[in-house]
């Protein structure tokens, strides 16, 4: 777990760091920052997705995994109730939250890191550490993601370092007790998922279309259930 200790504390410090330094920053600079942050989300989003199109087992999979899972969110009202009353400003804040999840979560780093490292649970802080070096370049990339994040949006991003340390646990957890950790078929079909949310974001930040992205949360389930019964 050592990789992913680290990685959430780079999200706690890189976020505290951007939301003390937000203050100073003028609301032109803040636009700039939404604007390059729109346009990462879009690039990661088509990169995480694309190539693992190409190894999907079941590619209308995606598909209907997002079908399923916009309906359970829209029936739910998960955006609804997330974002709470617009009229506090409580929106801005709980979509910047979402995304930031979702860029520190999704990805090869974030799923096949704890598993690597609970599959070669090597002891030590060097950071060459082979098996931590998947999580140890995510925490590098991360610090800086949280660090953008927070000067956008403020405090409320610290709160996604407990999501990764839960989310990056439960795979550690995974690769832990049943060996050989998640199938790859179930991570492709995660990563496609994952990435169309992330695009999804992407597009609601440049303000474009507003994709109500926490209702397709549910959409991450769907490739899991199917082959948890597959």
């Amino acid at each position: 777990m050592l990789g992913t200790i680290i990685n959430t504390v780079t999200i706690l410090a890189g976020g505290t760091f951007g939301a003390l330094v937000r203050s100073g920053i003028g609301e032109k600079y803040k636009k700039a920052l939404f604007d390059g942050l729109g346009l990462c989300c879009i690039v990661l989003g088509v990169n995480a997705s694309l190539p693992n199109m190409a190894k999907s087992e079941y590619p209308v999979l995606f598909i209907l995994s997002l079908a399923i899972g916009g309906l359970i969110g829209t029936k739910l009202d998960l955006a609804g109730r997330v974002e709470g009353d617009p009229q506090r400003g409580s929106g801005e804040g709980a979509s910047g939250l979402v995304t930031g999840c979702l860029l520190y979560c999704i990805g090869t780093f974030s799923i096949v890191g704890p598993v690597l490292s609970a599959l070669s649970p090597t002891q030590g802080w060097a950071w060459g550490e082979s098996a931590n070096t998947f999580l140890y370049t995510n925490a590098t990339l991360d610090f800086v993601t949280s660090a953008v994040l927070a000067a956008s949006y403020g405090w409320i991003m610290l709160l996604a370092a407990p999501v990764l340390f839960c989310w990056q646990g439960m795979f550690y957890a995974i690769g832990y007790f049943c060996g050989g950790g998640m199938p790859e078929p179930m991570r492709v079909e995660l990563s496609i998922v994952g990435g169309v949310l992330i695009l999804s974001s992407g597009l609601s930040i440049l303000g474009i279309k507003d994709c109500k992205t926490v209702n397709l949360l549910p959409s991450l389930l769907v490739p899991v259930v199917f082959y948890l019964i597959k």
